[in-house]
């Protein structure tokens, strides 16, 4: 008897744990912290929506969430750090418009990974507009203003972003457009441009708004464009840059979740519907619109991977059509 019901507890063991094996990832995912990259230093757009959406997934997942910024190379170490770690669901990117579709372009051939094919887009989350920003130091109240005095003064105005960036991009196509050259100062994030303005290091710039706003608002610095369709209901004296004459420039700073490449359907599936109940979650409470960060989910993880090389494609034309290398 005693023998009967031990071989009867040691089929149930097999059984049980033939079930547990054959279970779905996701169901027992995650077990541990899932670690959620960003590619750039605090302060800036693509760590402000990491640290917002933080908790909430925490809360969902069941798992702590770690936000860790790894600056560095315009974006690619976090990129390439995430594009090889192991395709589980533990190691997660928060990737942007520079990082995921203009990078790819302008370091081809000098990256370790293929963005596209080493990495697994989640969900897109925000398309963040952005201000053109002027020092309080710069005798200019408008971007008219601004431009005819850095046509007085050609190569002696400072601009800022990372190098190879949307931003750095966007501040090229507006020089040309206007007639005008600065300097570009390369830097790591948006982070470094309040700062930077504030000390007159730099004098027209191009940064997100969701960095920015609340010192535009205290009058710190001046806002001369927005790049939205519309102007901002906090700001309605800031113009678009159609109404300031340059319609065309300027671009969204679009922020996206990213997984490694193979990491299985079910676990991205997971991470995609926890990431989208977050954001949603944020919109009801208002903090998106606090903060300036207008809700832009996609449908689905493939339509996120398709999104991005639309993306890129757009950009590869900008690039070329502005000859611009990174040596």
């Amino acid at each position: 008897m005693v023998r009967s019901i031990r071989l009867l507890a040691g089929v149930l063991c097999a059984l049980i744990s033939a079930a547990v094996a054959a279970q779905p990832p996701a169901q027992n995912y995650p077990t541990r912290p899932v670690r959620l990259l960003i590619p750039f230093a605090p302060g800036g757009a693509t760590d402000i929506i990491a640290r917002m959406i933080e908790p909430q997934m925490s809360r969902a997942l069941g798992q702590q969430v770690v936000v860790d910024n790894r600056p560095g190379a315009a974006g690619n170490i976090a990129v390439e750090l995430t594009a090889q770690a192991q395709p589980n669901g533990y190691t997660l990117l928060v990737g942007n418009i520079s990082t995921n579709s203009i990078n790819p372009i302008l370091f081809a051939g000098r990256m370790k990974v293929n963005a596209i094919k080493d990495l697994a887009g989640v969900t897109k989350l925000v398309a963040i507009p952005n201000f053109i920003l002027g020092s309080p130091k710069l005798p200019a109240n408008t971007l008219q203003e601004a431009i005819a005095y850095a046509k007085q003064r050609p190569g002696q105005l400072n601009y800022q972003a990372p190098l190879g960036s949307y931003s750095h991009l966007d501040m090229l196509a507006l020089q040309a457009a206007a007639g005008i050259k600065m300097v570009l100062l390369p830097s790591r994030g948006a982070g470094e441009t309040l700062p930077a303005l504030l000390r007159g290091d730099i004098h027209i710039t191009e940064s997100n708004v969701a960095s920015n706003i609340g010192a535009v608002r205290a009058g710190q610095i001046k806002a001369f464009a927005v790049t939205s369709e519309k102007r901002l209901d906090e700001l309605p004296n800031v113009p678009t840059m159609a109404e300031a004459g340059f319609p065309g420039i300027g671009s969204l700073n679009w922020n996206g979740i990213f997984a490694p490449a193979r990491t299985p359907k079910p676990i991205v599936a997971r991470l995609y519907a926890v990431a989208v109940a977050a954001m949603k979650e944020l919109e009801a409470e208002g903090v998106l619109a606090k903060r300036q960060t207008p809700l832009s989910i996609s449908e689905s993880p493939a339509a996120f991977d398709a999104y991005v090389v639309s993306e890129m494609r757009r950009w590869d034309k900008i690039i070329k059509d502005n000859k611009v290398k990174i040596d």
